[in-house]
């Protein structure tokens, strides 16, 4: 039996939002842009979908535009903020973003856009004086993630938001691992774009959204018949869509309560864990952090952490060493450890635990009897001090 404890790299399909999308994948076929009747049930269901993606974060359903993925979502806005204004082409982002970001700057600067990059603290939270700094009088757009994908803290996105906004900077926000489980509200923090995903809330894979304030202008990345208001052009993923709706719907009714359970779940696993092995750090702040999301190192063991993920995943224990995306690279140092302040050795080694809607006490209890002896069969501990680099005993205060 599998015990998944991956829930940032993907969620299972819900079966509520699986049942939404079972009609619109075989009897209600039709093309939401056709006139007749099928036709106009397909966009009656693309339209309620649209309403309950828009209700999860604030908006208004015309300000939500479908994508096929959070990454398109990501490249929309911040490729169509460059091409809507082409005399202000300076980008500020956090050095700890999702290559959906990172890698669609470095594109922009091949295209002449100048990025600056904030690194955070090393408790992984960006200071708000710091993203001020940044800022030049060219400055087009700043983008940071409203929560962390590797080590799970949450930005201050409404403080950075204010400041963009008495700048009349655009504020962009990737909240691809937030959304459905901390609150949003795009009006509040003053956002101008903001993108989702809908396999992070348990919805189908290959659905994505991004919120354009009304009145921001960008310009499109994929030309055609004119869907989604001319800025994403293609026939609607109708079944998707469905799925993606009904998954909001249920994050946004049950997130208090699901916040709350997924955070004992959270901490009691990591209490388990420490009281075991004294040389596991938790990285990140300790509490300003998605409710489900814990990522750990084991001090003078970052070496052996893929042994220690096979180890569990031979035990039908499903977990991370970080971002999904970045698994192809599993032996290099990642981004966001490096950020936070962590050597490359150390950046190399992290565990990441991501809880869900259906996990258990009984998964955390399967995973706190498995994980010492997986680490047990590990290389002994090193000698070397466990806080040598700053980001250690920064990120337990």
């Amino acid at each position: 039996m599998l015990t998944y404890l991956d829930n940032a790299a993907t969620t299972p399909l819900d079966p509520a939002a699986a049942d939404a999308m079972q009609p619109f994948l075989h009897l209600t076929f039709g093309n939401p842009s056709s006139l007749h009747r099928a036709g106009r049930e397909a966009r009656a269901a693309v339209d309620d979908a649209r309403a309950c993606v828009a209700a999860l974060v604030g908006a208004e359903p015309p300000e939500i535009v479908f994508t096929a993925s959070g990454t398109e979502a990501d490249n929309l806005a911040l490729v169509g903020a460059f091409e809507a204004d082409l005399h202000r082409r300076h980008f500020v982002a956090s050095a700890i973003e999702h290559p959906a970001v990172l890698e669609t700057l470095k594109h922009l600067e091949r295209r002449g856009a100048a990025v600056t990059l904030v690194t955070p603290r090393p408790d992984g939270i960006l200071a708000v004086e710091d993203v001020e700094r940044a800022l030049r009088p060219d400055t087009r757009l700043v983008t940071v993630m409203t929560a962390n994908n590797v080590v799970g803290t949450l930005q201050p996105v409404a403080e950075i938001g204010r400041l963009c906004r008495d700048r009349s900077i655009l504020f962009h926000t990737d909240a691809v691992q937030a959304a459905g489980k901390v609150p949003i509200d795009v009006r509040a923090t003053a956002i101008d774009l903001l993108s989702l995903s809908a396999h992070k809330l348990h919805g189908p894979k290959g659905v994505g959204a991004l919120f354009v304030r009304a009145g921001v202008k960008i310009a499109p990345l994929v030309h055609g018949g004119g869907q989604e208001r001319g800025l994403r052009s293609a026939t609607e993923n109708v079944a998707g869509l469905v799925g993606f709706g009904a998954a909001a719907a249920l994050a946004d009714a049950e997130r208090p309560a699901e916040a709350a359970r997924l955070v004992r779940l959270r901490d009691r696993l990591l209490a388990g864990v420490t009281s075991a092995l004294p040389n596991v750090r938790l990285l990140g702040h300790p509490f300003r952090r998605l409710p489900g999301h814990l990522c750990l190192t084991l001090g003078g063991q970052e070496g052996e952490t893929i042994k220690l993920l096979l180890a569990l995943d031979e035990r039908g224990i499903a977990v991370s060493t970080g971002s999904a995306c970045s698994a192809s690279h599993a032996s290099e140092p990642s981004h966001v450890l490096v950020a936070m302040g962590l050597d490359p050795i150390r950046a190399r080694g992290s565990l990441r635990i991501t809880l869900g809607r259906f996990n258990t006490d009984a998964d955390v209890d399967r995973f706190l009897a498995v994980f010492p002896d997986a680490v047990a069969g590990l290389r002994p501990v090193m000698s070397r001090p466990l806080a040598t680099d700053r980001a250690q005993g920064e990120a337990s205060r």
